[in-house]
């Protein structure tokens, strides 16, 4: 968590950001940094507003940041980085256990809310646009009876369901063992990328009609209720590179709530992805609202293939920038070897015949090949000349130190290859005319944190602003104790308007 200290004589006190509402019980403060506290002095904890003041002895003055781990429960606690700075008295009450009842009440209620939010936010994100594509195809077909129309809906959300509240328990237990991941920590691995490229080139093939699928069907009506559960979970799964609006806290929160509090926030955000179709599901009037079946939906089923097929280009961008020009070489071989294998599928459903079980075989053995042999490439220094190029630097804590101690304002953003959300911010608004001249012309510090191949350093800076993954914009002002943490949705008029002053 990254926060600030002040030496006043022999006293220290350290600035935590931490929420309000949060749960506190024993809290305490266990310094990891050799040789900079005095271990037998008391310590005295104090909640001021959105973070705690911890005031305690120094044993030896330094200029350095001072590491900790922070115990806010039992069996639960926080890394803190504390680099110097201002840190103002605390003015709050003893924090050492603050209603940890009503603060888990509290702080879990307005997760939830947010959460349910950003999931019914997901919806229109563009990276769900292609599921939501093929939940309209799989809608539209007129006269299904109410029950049928119910099962669906509530098939569709355990679908959701299942997979995000599956992904939010990894995640928990990951964190439990010491590891530092956040939403969508699987897409760092390019073997994940690749399972899912070849998983979006098979839909986009079946869609343009080269052949079907027959069990379960995504799409087709005649599977019903399974079919309603595949397509709800391959929605959450491709939700995941997505953080909207009222996610990035909610799930922040998540992280540090107890594990029951948790796992219901994000069966909260699965709840909002869901909320669409459930209100298709049990409201009659929407469903009469949907157009009558007719041919048009084969044309419309092979439209529905260009936005599934540039979401599998896109993934090929991102597969790139992961495992390089050789990574995205076995992609293609792969998607090739699944081409051909649906190819021979197809030929034999035209021909009468059912798709022989040798071909999931095949399907599996691809896939499996393929994302085997892929690996990473570190952008090394590479990296690092592009961004100097464009005026940016690599973030770190100790350039960020050095860029404050300077006085110069300072925005730091976190972003990753395979988060949809970071780069249309950073096309629509921080890489504008209008955002560079403004941070040029007022001295901005400009620092990029690249997350995508799950960095853990920037993951543990990423979870002390109570963040549970990116995207994650920091700006510091001048003289500030802490930064501002702006909005998942940026423009260029925002961000100017802060470089300003």
């Amino acid at each position: 968590m990254a926060s600030s200290y002040q030496i006043d004589g022999k006293g220290l006190r350290i600035g935590i950001p931490y929420p309000a509402t949060a749960p506190l019980k024993d809290a305490y403060f266990f310094p990891i940094t050799p040789d900079r506290l005095n271990y037998a002095a008391p310590q005295k904890v104090e909640r001021d507003g959105d973070r705690l003041v911890i005031s305690t002895e120094v044993l030896k003055p330094g200029a350095g940041p001072i590491e900790g781990v922070l115990r806010i429960g039992p069996q639960k606690g926080v890394l803190v980085s504390a680099s110097p700075g201002a840190v103002a008295a605390g003015g709050g009450a003893d924090g050492s256990s603050a209603g940890p009842e009503n603060g888990v009440l509290v702080a879990t209620l307005l997760a939830l809310g947010g959460a349910l939010l950003g999931g019914l936010i997901l919806n229109i994100m563009p990276c769900v646009f292609p599921i939501l594509s093929l939940k309209a195809l799989s809608l539209a077909k007129g006269s299904v009876d109410e029950g049928a129309a119910r099962r669906e809906a509530l098939a569709y959300t355990a679908g959701a369901l299942t997979v995000i509240v599956g992904l939010g328990a990894m995640i928990l237990a990951l964190r439990a063992g010491g590891a530092a991941v956040g939403w969508a920590f699987q897409l760092q691995n390019p073997a994940t990328i690749i399972v899912l490229l070849l998983l979006v080139i098979a839909l986009t093939l079946n869609l343009a009609g080269l052949f079907e699928i027959p069990t379960p069907a995504f799409v087709d009506s005649a599977s019903g209720a399974s079919g309603a559960f595949a397509t709800g979970a391959l929605a959450a799964i491709i939700a995941t590179p997505c953080t909207g609006p009222f996610m990035g806290a909610a799930l922040g929160a998540a992280l540090v709530l107890p594990w029951p509090a948790a796992l219901a926030v994000f069966a909260g955000l699965g709840l909002g992805l869901s909320l669409p179709f459930l209100a298709i599901g049990f409201v009659p009037a929407l469903r009469k609202a949907l157009p009558r079946p007719g041919t048009w939906m084969e044309t419309f089923r092979q439209i529905l293939a260009v936005p599934m097929g540039l979401t599998a280009i896109w993934l090929a961008w991102v597969l790139g920038g992961e495992a390089g020009v050789d990574g995205i070489t076995l992609g293609l071989l792969g998607a090739l070897g699944v081409a051909v294998v649906l190819f021979i599928v197809g030929k034999r459903q035209h021909s009468g015949l059912s798709a022989h079980w040798l071909s999931v075989v095949a399907l599996v053995a691809v896939t499996g090949a393929t994302a085997y042999a892929v690996r990473p490439v570190p952008k090394g220094a590479a990296g690092a000349a592009a961004l100097a190029a464009e005026n940016k630097a690599m973030f770190s804590e100790e350039k960020l130190a050095e860029a404050r101690a300077k006085g110069r304002p300072v925005f730091a953003y976190f972003t990753a290859d395979w988060c949809l959300t970071c780069k249309v911010n950073e096309r629509v608004a921080i890489d504008t005319d209008q955002v560079k001249a403004a941070f040029a012309k007022h001295d901005v510090a400009v620092m990029v944190g690249d997350w995508t191949d799950g960095d853990p350093k920037l993951g543990r800076f990423i979870e002390q602003h109570n963040r549970a993954g990116v995207p994650l914009y920091l700006f510091y002002k001048p003289g500030a104790d802490k930064p501002e943490i702006l909005p998942q949705v940026l423009t260029p008029a925002m961000l100017s308007e802060l470089a300003g002053g």
